[in-house]
């Protein structure tokens, strides 16, 4: 094999040696910590916000195994151009894998939930590691065997060194075989350790138990969920509830010592307050349906669950805070996650005798942690990038003006009420159902001033009033229906909606970005 081959090979193996050890070395640090997960997380805060929106779009919740894929297969390429360079500069060669060492803690340095100097040992140890090994094993692709030997007696097979070739090949296929068996024992232990590092936050998650809410959700009324083939749950289900946010790894917090702190601007009494402080409270349940404002039109990142938590105004009130139509100088109420993300949801908003809280149920359990156990924010009618706040920690009250939080930063709106949209669900696009009557249906949502009427337009023809399920809360999505006598070939099937307040959903499309995506759903079917 050309020796420029066995250099490639070498650069693969160094890279992956140094992998190995950063994920070892980040089990004692934090998980976060590592070299993929920092520059996988500095990615997502550099990417363009539509660039962004193509990800969710296309690869929906994959999006981040597909950005951590790809961070593997571009090192992979660049280690095995700097195996190849490595044959003839070997220093330069490994000083390329210590150059990307110090990129992957510079990034884990500046991640917004960075703990200090300690986040760039998995870069920077890992970096080290990989560096020597490609050093050492490039060394053995020039590295003549001295023998005194006559050449008579090296002509033989079986000899460990080629005079022509000139390079050791025993040394190497050992040195190579020996780092690989090494590097993949060490990312075990590592990866094993990682997982571990979770096991207090689980203890502590399946130990609560939530107790019984002071005001308990009414019934879901009868009716409200109809029964038609291929329409979306009334309430859904957790396992298949949209999840949308920034972390590579899913924080996990243990309930234990997890706290909450409220101050800022206008707080008379900042507070502090515990996970117990908050389950000895007077909890409330609510159905309410949450949206993405990723959620393109006819999107899936739409959810109706029943929450339980704390009212969020009472917490506010008893900290002496007054929203600004009482006077209260603050009006950006500032959530922070222990992963550094920042949400910024209007005052006013959350004060004004809607059902705001911090959630600490799901469905009649705690939280999940892909949802935010052991808190989180819940606000009906306010998409969840002002409003939805997940692992929250901290709640700091300033002013729109003063403070710009991460979605802001990267050109969404300050603020962003749900809109009203409606959504098909059966039939599917270019489904192929028999002549006769075909039961359209689907949901239709805007939180907080609750849905009117659902129309259906079958081709160009006139808008037809669909059937409407009754109704839980205003701050839930409805279910729809509409029996369409479909004739045989091509049809284009619309619906929109009109809220309680008269508003008509638009036909006007625009682009998620950046207070969410608006127009008419369509699918297209061929009838037989």
């Amino acid at each position: 094999m050309p020796r420029l081959a066995l250099g490639a090979l070498s650069g693969v193996l160094a890279g992956f040696a140094a992998l190995a050890v950063a994920e070892l070395v980040a089990a004692a640090v934090r998980p976060q910590a590592g070299p993929v997960i920092a520059v996988g997380g500095a990615s997502i805060d550099a990417t363009p916000a539509p660039v962004k929106d193509w990800a969710i779009r296309h690869f929906g919740t994959n999006d981040k195994l597909v950005l951590q894929l790809g961070i593997l297969a571009v090192l992979a390429v660049l280690a095995l151009v700097l195996g190849v360079l490595a044959v003839r500069f070997r220093r330069v060669g490994a000083a390329g894998v210590l150059l990307f060492g110090v990129v992957g803690a510079g990034a884990a340095l500046s991640r917004p939930d960075s703990t200090g100097f300690a986040d760039a040992l998995p870069s920077v140890v890992g970096a080290c590691a990989g560096a020597l090994l490609l050093y050492v094993l490039v060394s053995r692709l020039t590295a003549v065997k001295r023998s005194p030997a006559p050449a008579s007696a090296t002509e033989g097979a079986g000899s460990d060194v080629s005079a022509s070739e000139g390079w050791d090949r025993r040394g190497f296929v050992l040195a190579a075989a020996s780092a690989a068996a090494a590097s993949a024992v060490v990312g075990a232990v590592g990866r094993s350790l990682n997982s571990s590092r979770g096991q207090g936050a689980i203890t502590s998650r399946r130990h609560v138990v939530l107790p019984s809410p002071r005001s308990p959700a009414q019934p879901v009324p009868k009716g409200a969920g109809l029964r038609v083939p291929g329409i979306s749950p009334f309430l859904t289900p957790t396992g298949d509830f949209y999840r949308v946010d920034t972390a590579l790894v899913v924080p996990k917090v243990d309930a234990t010592s997890w706290r909450l702190r409220i101050h800022g601007k206008g707080v008379r009494r900042p507070a502090v307050y515990s996970f117990d402080d908050l389950l000895r409270r007077e909890l409330i349940e609510r159905d309410i349906t949450l949206t993405c404002v990723s959620n393109e039109v006819g999107g899936s990142y739409v959810g109706n669950a029943r929450w339980t938590g704390v009212r969020l105004a009472e917490l506010l009130a008893e900290c002496g805070v007054r929203p600004p139509s009482r006077g209260g100088p603050a009006d950006q109420l500032v959530a922070r996650s222990v992963d550094g993300m920042t949400i910024g949801s209007p005052v006013e908003d959350v004060m004004d005798g809607r059902d705001a809280m911090l959630a600490l149920g799901m469905n009649g359990q705690p939280l999940p942690f892909e949802h935010g156990f052991p808190v989180r924010m819940v606000v009906p009618g306010l998409y969840g990038f002002v409003s939805a706040c997940k692992w929250i920690e901290d709640l700091e009250l300033t002013t729109f003006d003063s403070y710009d939080p991460y979605w802001v930063k990267r050109g969404w709106a300050r603020r962003a009420p749900i809109k009203t949209e409606s959504r098909i669900d059966t039939p599917k696009p270019f489904a192929r159902p028999k002549a006769g009557t075909v039961m359209i249906a689907g949901v239709a949502w805007a939180q907080h001033r609750g849905i009117d009427k659902v129309e259906v337009r079958v081709d160009d023809g006139p808008w037809q009033t669909a059937h409407l399920a009754a109704e839980d809360t205003r701050d839930t999505w409805r279910q729809w229906s509409f029996p369409w006598r479909a004739t045989s070939g091509g049809h284009t099937l619309t619906v929109r909606a009109s809220d309680r307040t008269g508003t008509v959903q638009t036909d006007r499309r625009t682009r998620t970005i950046p207070d969410g995506a608006s127009g008419w759903h369509s699918v297209v079917v061929s009838v037989e």
